[in-house]
């Protein structure tokens, strides 16, 4: 049950929120929209044809500060699989934090400043919920050389969709030549921020990190184009799940492996080959030999979508998994998850049921994304 006392943080832009008839929920701690008076099924399919503005400024922003970057990187990298050492000027690289047992303590992005004035610098954005969580982990396992910067006086802005680009540059001409995963600083306007080109809707898109007074001011601004609706995090949801994108605390936990998680491909070759990040034995011994789960992308066969905790079950009724995200996609007009089964059971059009309310639903175990990325590739 829900903590009713809980005293909930707002955004910078919780005024906006509000002025724009938001319904506001509580969040990881946060008060923010799920959707405004468009709904969420507009919301979804407005972003997938124009452009969408999400508030994300309850993500996590923070700072590894060394002497230079290859000390940097190498201390990230004792708590992670990735590469980070070789990671250029201005790119992005996802990365996964690790315990000992490999599970997964959370996903996040880093970036390698573009500005040689920033060397030795790497630019996390962590996901809400984890932010005391990664704090205390990565603090925890620093050397002295290294410190970890708090950006709480900063906010996060994402725009996303086929008109993102279009509608940006008009504010931030520095924003045009930037490919999938890369950023750089820039001016909005005349006002200083980040620009790096991802985002989690699958969609080509941008995230913008601002001073937290310019936030509203730049929020306004993009709004004023037709092209761009505020979006909430209902949209946000269903657009990141049609995208096959992994949710923390719900595909992904302290309890799941990368392998599990199909993340394989955020395990770097020279990490596999030096076999030196957080239960590098186990890890690669479930790459050799193989996981007992995986997870997967599934179509329920009928109209009816299969929620967070349904039961997985082989067609002769025994249980082999659990959906850890699904519901209604309106890309594809019809109910989409995901989540674990047996590693017998995870080929793609392999038959499977969903036990909803006791009774076995028809689905089959289907390819990711359900609905194509269009991230602007570097040419």
């Amino acid at each position: 049950m829900a903590d009713t006392n809980e005293v909930l943080l707002k955004t910078p832009l919780h005024a906006l929120h509000v002025e724009l008839g938001a319904k506001m929920v509580p969040f990881a701690g946060y008060d923010m929209p799920v959707q405004y008076p468009t709904g969420v099924l507009k919301e979804h399919l407005h972003t997938r044809a124009k452009a969408g503005l999400f508030d994300v400024s309850h993500m996590g922003q923070r700072t590894l500060v060394g002497p230079d970057h290859e000390t940097t990187a190498r201390a990230l990298e004792t708590m992670v699989p990735s590469d980070f050492l070789t990671l250029r000027p201005g790119r992005i690289r996802y990365g996964l934090l690790l315990n000992e047992a490999g599970g997964i303590v959370d996903d996040f992005m880093a970036t390698r400043p573009a500005s040689p004035a920033e060397d030795g610098a790497l630019g996390l954005v962590i996901n809400a919920s984890g932010r005391g969580v990664d704090d205390s982990f990565i603090q925890a396992r620093l050397p002295a050389n290294i410190r970890l910067q708090f950006a709480d006086d900063r906010a996060l802005l994402a725009l996303q969709g086929p008109s993102a680009e279009a509608v940006l540059v008009r504010h931030c001409p520095k924003a045009a030549p930037l490919s999938f995963m890369t950023a750089t600083s820039a001016e909005f306007d005349g006002m200083a921020c980040s620009v790096a080109r991802s985002g989690y809707t699958g969609e080509d898109g941008f995230e913008i990190s601002m001073r937290a007074r310019d936030a509203e001011t730049f929020a306004r601004r993009l709004l004023d184009d037709p092209d761009v609706l505020p979006i909430g995090l209902g949209a946000r949801d269903s657009l990141r799940l049609e995208a096959g994108l992994c949710l923390y605390g719900h595909d992904i936990d302290t309890m799941t492996d990368p392998v599990s998680a199909n993340l394989v491909w955020s395990i770097a070759k020279r990490r596999k080959l030096d076999r030196d990040f957080p239960a590098a034995a186990r890890i690669m011994d479930l790459i050799f030999n193989g996981s007992a789960k995986k997870r997967v992308g599934i179509r329920p066969d009928g109209k009816a979508p299969a929620r967070e905790g349904t039961t997985i079950a082989d067609k002769a009724g025994r249980v082999i998994g659990t959906v850890t995200s699904g519901g209604f996609g309106p890309s594809l007009n019809a109910p989409i998850a995901m989540g674990y089964v047996e590693t017998a059971f995870s080929a793609d059009g392999t038959e499977i049921d969903l036990i909803v309310r006791g009774k076995p639903m028809p689905a089959r175990v289907a390819p990711m994304p359900f609905v194509p990325h269009r991230y602007r590739r570097a040419v």
